[in-house]
């Protein structure tokens, strides 16, 4: 599996703050069946994350987990929030793009409320060629009230990630029954951890995978669609609709 949303880079942001932290998501992931991660920092006023912190980052942990014999490729990218959004240049966006292949951009979804001009924005990154994968809306208080308020983002050329912890019923119930929703309605296009520490979402699919209930589906959240984005390639069909999901 691939996980395009991670915190595991030490000492960048509120997730892993130093290099065992690192080192033991990367483990779990492996244990997990996880041979991808995507380092994705913050980029916001709390944390101001260049390209250059993020890159080195991904480099010191590249050199790292291949001496300690640990089987996860870390590539490059960032949860960028809508603020920010304003104020990178075309350069940077590109640099914080998964795998830097200039397609693909996690931006992060607000906890509360719904901003002002957040679909137009998403539509201007869309315009210039780039994609915006919008973070874990479930856990949006506004989303878990009307979750079709991402039909729009979706038709507008945004993809949608879910939080694996919201799926399989770790974040608590309101986020998992708009997870639910959202991976029934079409509405979810990858499954990523958002994995901080070993203690905060640590990082693993399998439990969500588990909680899908298909097979197909469950691997193109989190194996299929992800390789495109990585690769820098158009995201496939979604499998045809099954009957059964979530076990039921």
């Amino acid at each position: 599996m691939i996980d395009l949303h991670s915190h595991i880079l030490p000492g960048i942001d509120d997730g892993a703050q130093t290099i065992d932290d690192s080192r033991e998501l990367a483990m779990r992931a492996a244990a997990d069946g996880i041979g991808t991660i995507a380092a994705t920092p913050h980029v916001r006023t709390d944390y101001p994350t260049t390209p250059e912190q993020m890159e080195q980052g991904v480099a010191l942990l590249r050199a790292d987990f291949a001496r300690e014999a640990i089987p996860v490729e870390v590539v490059e990218g960032g949860e960028v929030d809508l603020e920010a959004l304003g104020r990178l240049d075309p350069e940077e966006i590109r640099r914080f793009t998964l795998g830097q292949t200039g397609r693909y951009l996690l931006v992060e979804c607000p906890y509360y409320g719904w901003p002002p001009g957040l679909e137009q924005r998403l539509f201007d990154l869309v315009v210039t060629g780039v994609t915006p994968i919008f973070a874990h809306p479930e856990r949006n208080s506004v989303v878990q009230a009307s979750p079709a308020r991402l039909e729009a983002l979706v038709e507008g050329g945004s993809l949608v990630q879910v939080t694996a912890a919201s799926l399989d019923g770790r974040i608590g119930r309101r986020a998992e029954q708009t997870a639910t929703k959202l991976v029934r309605d079409g509405l979810a296009h990858i499954l990523a951890s958002d994995a901080h520490t070993p203690e905060i979402r640590a990082v693993g699919l399998a439990e969500a995978v588990r909680a899908v209930g298909n097979r197909e589906l469950a691997r193109y959240l989190t194996e299929d669609a992800p390789a495109a984005i990585v690769a820098g390639e158009d995201v496939p069909p979604r499998p045809a609709k099954r009957r059964r999901l979530f076990g039921r």
